[in-house]
């Protein structure tokens, strides 16, 4: 049987990245951690760690990891089922994209008791590569997958309006929107994973742009430099809303509408049934149908 303190170890290590961080969560000593990992490798035959900085698991670590995370999901649903007084919360890991953070996921993730939100945050077309790793139980996604061993959940379609200020659009479109005047006006993009602008600018001229971008990690700071004139930029029509009725931003052309999906683990479906259930309905609630 597997020693289940030592698999506890395993996964803080590896979400923590040392083992001083993961003994201080643990309220371990780091030569106690160091002990348990030990007896854990000798115990599998394997090493289960890449001690570099960060360290990280090994596929036969990532393989204990998911295995230790299901067994602590299914008695968080075992507890349910048998009306058992919830013990200490589940850590769940989940991958989300920033604007349905920003927009319409939170208060989903508040009214499900019995979990701590580990949250990862990154584009919905690259956070199924998280449930293909192993790395997360569910994920916010921008393809229906399913990805192998998940289950596939439409949500509805997320809008964006293309977005600028008054006076970034005088000075940058006074000629139109084409593009050349897209290759030269600055936009926003989320990180390098973020196409939204080029694929509107695309729609958009029939064209494909080399832009030139800023990139900023952060929805509400998006709008905020929108506002400021530092670029042009796809916003959430909820965050964009109150500033297009003001008049500090305005709408460049028609909206884009993204397909969101919740994919989640089939061997933990159960246990994460009352979360699925409430993101479906948040979704349902805000969500365009797509």
């Amino acid at each position: 049987m597997l020693d289940y303190p030592q698999l506890q170890a395993l996964v803080a290590i590896h979400r923590r990245g040392a083992f001083d961080l993961a003994a201080a969560d643990l309220g371990l000593t780091p030569s106690a951690i160091s002990q348990r990992i030990k007896a854990l490798e000798d115990r599998t035959g394997c090493l289960l760690l890449i001690r570099t900085h960060p360290v990280t698991a090994t596929e036969a670590g990532m393989r204990l990891i998911r295995h230790a995370e299901e067994v602590a999901l299914m008695e968080t649903s075992l507890a349910a089922d048998l009306a058992l007084p919830l013990g200490e919360a589940t850590a769940l890991r989940l991958a989300i994209n920033a604007d349905s953070l920003s927009t319409w996921i939170l208060p989903a993730l508040a009214t499900v008791p019995g979990f701590r939100y580990d949250i990862v945050i990154d584009d919905q077309n690259w956070s199924e590569d998280w449930l293909r790793r192993g790395e997360v139980a569910a994920a916010i996604t921008g393809t229906p997958g399913p990805v192998q061993g998940c289950d596939s959940h439409a949500l509805g379609a997320l809008r964006y309006r293309a977005t600028a200020s008054p006076a970034f659009a005088a000075r940058w479109f006074a000629d139109g929107m084409t593009a050349q005047a897209f290759s030269r006006a600055p936009a926003l993009a989320f990180n390098a994973k973020d196409r939204l602008q080029h694929d509107w600018a695309t729609a958009r001229t029939g064209q494909r742009i080399a832009l030139p971008v800023h990139h900023l990690a952060s929805s509400h700071g998006f709008v905020d430099a929108a506002k400021a004139g530092l670029g042009w930029c796809m916003n959430p029509e909820a965050l964009a809303a109150p500033h297009l009725a003001s008049g500090s931003l305005i709408d460049l052309g028609p909206p884009l509408d993204t397909p969101l999906y919740w994919q989640a683990a089939r061997r933990t479906g159960a246990a994460l049934a009352p979360l699925t259930r409430a993101i479906r309905a948040a979704a349902a609630a805000v969500l365009l149908p797509d």
